[in-house]
């Protein structure tokens, strides 16, 4: 199943649970608008090249729709349609005033030039800037994207509408970026584990992890854990993967992935076979990287009694089903990755405001945030006999609803 039918088959049992009508239930669904443009920029060898930029706008009942924009060269419309739809919930359930939005362009970012993507960006946002904007739609970093694009952005929107800083999120700190983003999403993936170990009766403290991922997400979360005592016993990314049954040095494991570009050739652990990652022994795995990771093949196999969904969409349907018979517990995307769009939305209104936060603020909002969040998620449990997903998806799709209706804009 792919990521649209799984986000598709999770609303509507969620909107079956809360009762919605099915002429409410159609309009939640169809996206607001969808834009798809052409981008020729001249390369740096002369020759022009032509690439199709888009921006899937899926609610702005709750206000301006917010997502991130991603250079990947297989940009598949129904993953993106599945995001803007995943950020629509995942705004509603961190109770940010937001509507959910996600665009790219189809393009291999390691294959242009600096000066190539500036072009390249440049274009984009000229033909897409009277669709975004403040109180419309906010991007925000994704694959392949950072804080040097949403400067070339905001820089190329300004030309256009004035000085701008609000229009995007995940700046460079010196165009009005917030401090605390950069860690924003580990942290709140850190915060979400804290809250539901609560629950359980247990802390961080003590508990083995297995982190698959070590970008910026993974690493964050691995740093923050070990600080509250939690043990690292194995990590992957791209290169390979470690395992120290003992727990892995994090603090030496980030200095040694910054000088190698990897996990690989650490000498604080031992090599194993990537693809056993998900399945090492541990209490809690942390899958960080890439969609549909824990399936059917696998979902037996796995031994963490928690799952902290840091990634997008890692687990498919059929795992969630196997997974739930065992007994495990997993702490949904939408609610465990929210960090960074909860930060996200703290830099947009510091922006607004025009007065910056220091840091220790933007990590005290981001706990309460983060905290109350899981409460109103643990509510929606109670009241409709449901697992963390259904909870995370009934509390979002409830709340986008009844704006809706608040509106009057109900079918």
């Amino acid at each position: 199943m792919n990521a649209l039918a799984a986000t598709n088959r999770n609303f509507k049992l969620a909107s079956r649970l809360l009762g919605l009508d099915s002429k409410l239930e159609k309009s939640l669904l169809i996206p607001f608008r969808e834009i798809k443009v052409e981008c020729t920029i001249p390369k740096d060898d002369g020759t022009l090249a032509t690439f199709v930029g888009f921006r899937v706008q899926h609610d702005n009942a709750r206000g301006p729709m917010k997502g991130g924009i991603r250079y990947h060269p297989e940009v598949e419309p129904d993953e993106v349609n599945a995001l803007a739809q995943l950020m629509t919930w995942k705004t509603a359930v961190a109770k940010i005033p937001y509507g959910g939005a996600k665009g790219g362009i189809g393009c291999d970012p390691s294959k242009l030039s600096i000066s190539e993507l500036e072009r390249l960006t440049r274009v984009f946002t000229q033909k897409i800037h009277d669709c975004i904007g403040i109180q419309t739609d906010v991007p925000a970093p994704d694959m392949g994207t950072g804080p040097q694009t949403m400067a070339w952005i905001l820089d190329e929107y300004s030309k256009f509408h004035g000085y701008s800083p609000a229009v995007v999120t995940g700046k460079p700190i010196d165009l009005g970026g917030s401090l605390g983003r950069d860690a924003a999403t580990g942290r709140g993936v850190m915060f979400g584990t804290e809250a539901l170990l609560n629950e359980h009766g247990k802390s961080i403290s003590g508990q083995r992890f297995v982190i698959q991922g070590f970008g910026n997400v993974g690493s964050w979360a691995a740093k923050l854990i070990s600080e509250k005592g939690g043990k690292i016993v194995a990590v992957s990314d791209i290169t390979g993967a470690i395992k120290n049954k003992d727990g892995i040095d994090i603090p030496a494991l980030l200095k040694h992935t910054k000088e190698h570009r990897g996990v690989k050739g650490f000498h604080g652990a031992d090599p194993i076979d990537p693809n056993s990652i998900l399945v090492e022994d541990c209490d809690i795995l942390v899958p960080a990287a890439l969609g549909g990771v824990i399936n059917r093949e696998n979902a037996n196999e796995i031994k963490a009694k928690f799952i902290i969904e840091a990634a997008n969409h890692p687990t498919d349907p059929d795992a969630d089903e196997i997974l739930s018979k065992k007994g495990v517990v997993i702490l949904p995307d939408i609610y465990a990755n929210s960090g960074g769009v909860t930060v996200s939305y703290f830099e947009w209104v510091q922006n607004i405001q025009g007065f910056m936060w220091e840091e220790e603020k933007v990590n005290n909002e981001l706990k309460t945030y983060m905290t109350r969040g899981f409460k109103d998620l643990k509510e929606m449990c109670k009241t409709h006999s449901c697992d963390p997903r259904m909870g995370a998806f009934t509390l979002g799709v409830n709340r986008v609803a009844q704006a809706t209706i608040l509106r009057g804009w109900g079918a």
